[in-house]
């Protein structure tokens, strides 16, 4: 998997948000009946049964889905030069920032757990401090500042995880939502708190509901903010050593970087060409584009719809975000075509849509990887960790992985 510096070409991460394929041992430790999910095998079970045929998707097939994953569906053997395998996530819970910050290079394996609820004290002394107007909503433990922006547990991630400062832009500028959440992160415990502004089809608190393990939130897919244009959304995470991470280590080398999808929002790099996108299509596309450019170049890509499908519960839209998927993929083998391109094809963590529940799942996720000019097929060994994919491809690039705070390259193990 080791280029040197003449032939490291360009490498593509995409990452399939909520891409499980099959739950880890501790899966059921919040939810018990989360030991049964399965992401990618309850899709294609489902599709199968609603439309009526099997789902189409032979690029994944090709890459060696159905090598980690046996599934009828899925072919079970592939003429391309690939390498497949599973990773363990290697970070608390199920979480996208957690599992995208592991992934290029991060020590995520102490996230705090909290819910707002447990520290509105010193939230609310914080945002008063920086000359906010703060009060409890109904008497629950989520705030609202200055009448339009709600601080409150994100309940799309599992509990404690994630606090969210939202608003609906016609109330309030995103750089006002950027300030509260800013003011927020700075005393807050949690992995990451989200600024999010958009467009909502009634008042905020109408969405507002109990969640697992005490939080309170606004239920964000149903306010509709993803339905409408002009989502605007920052991820600030704890802090990291960013310098230590695949994106920072793939610039420096002179290597161009860029971020596209969800991935530009929560990772760091000075250097990148950012690219966000939500809508699949707008992804692959900006994906394609960036892989056309001259010379070498590093892409981390992020497919959102498939996780929003998950925690929208619904199976069908998740399958067909998977064609969709599918199709670009087959554009992108194609234009990898060089010894020394590769393309790595992996997820962040499981949402099952037929669990029963709007929550990520505690699920390994597939590691495919096309290697042109490579000979055979490879079953890599389950990596421990996501931490491990993103050191894979620092040495498909020629880095050194030992550059990163975290990882190790996943050794060959045999040809099949």
């Amino acid at each position: 998997m080791t280029g040197g510096r003449a032939d490291r070409g360009r490498t593509v991460i995409l990452v399939v948000d909520g891409f499980g394929i099959g739950a880890m041992p501790d899966a059921g430790a919040l939810r018990p009946g989360d030991l049964t999910a399965d992401t990618c095998g309850h899709v294609l079970d489902h599709a199968r049964k609603a439309l009526g045929r099997p789902l189409r998707l032979p690029v994944l097939g090709a890459l060696g889905l159905g090598l980690v994953h046996p599934h009828p569906d899925l072919a079970r053997g592939t003429r391309l030069p690939v390498a497949a395998g599973r990773a363990a996530l290697g970070y608390p819970g199920a979480d996208t920032f957690a599992g995208h910050q592991t992934m290029m290079g991060a020590d995520f394996s102490r996230v705090t757990v909290a819910r707002l609820g447990e520290h509105l004290t010193e939230v609310t002394a914080a945002l008063r401090t920086a000359g906010h107007r703060v009060e409890l909503l109904g008497g629950r433990p989520l705030l609202l500042v200055d009448g339009s922006v709600l601080v409150h547990d994100n309940l799309e991630a599992d509990p404690g995880i994630n606090w969210n400062a939202s608003a609906e832009l016609d109330a309030v500028g995103f750089d006002g939502i950027l300030a509260v959440a800013r003011t927020v992160r700075a005393v807050a415990p949690v992995a990451r708190v989200i600024a999010v502004g958009g467009h909502a089809d009634g008042p905020l608190p109408e969405f507002v509901r109990d969640g697992d393990g005490g939080t309170v939130g606004l239920d964000t897919p149903a306010s509709g903010f993803y339905r409408h244009d002009g989502l605007q959304v920052r991820h600030l995470g704890a802090e990291l050593d960013h310098t230590r991470q695949l994106p920072e280590l793939a610039a420096r080398s002179g290597i161009p970087v860029t971020l596209v999808g969800k991935a530009a929002d929560i990772l760091a790099c000075e250097a990148a060409v950012r690219r966000p996108a939500v809508p699949t299509a707008d992804v692959l596309a900006h994906t394609a584009e960036a892989v056309r450019a001259p010379g070498e170049a590093l892409v981390v890509a992020n497919v959102q719809e498939s996780d929003l499908a998950g925690h929208q519960q619904d199976t069908e839209r998740y399958a067909r975000i998977l064609e969709q998927v599918d199709a670009g993929l087959a554009a992108l083998v194609a234009l990898l075509d060089r010894p020394g391109d590769r393309l790595v094809v992996t997820g962040d963590h499981g949402n099952d849509p037929t669990i029963g529940h709007a929550y990520h799942t505690r699920e390994y996720v597939p590691v495919l990887i096309h290697r042109p000019g490579a000979s055979g097929v490879e079953l890599l060994p389950d990596a421990d960790s996501l931490a491990d994919v993103g050191a894979t491809t620092a040495a498909a690039l020629g880095l050194d992985p030992e550059g990163l705070a975290n990882g190790r390259r996943i050794p060959q193990r045999a040809a099949v």
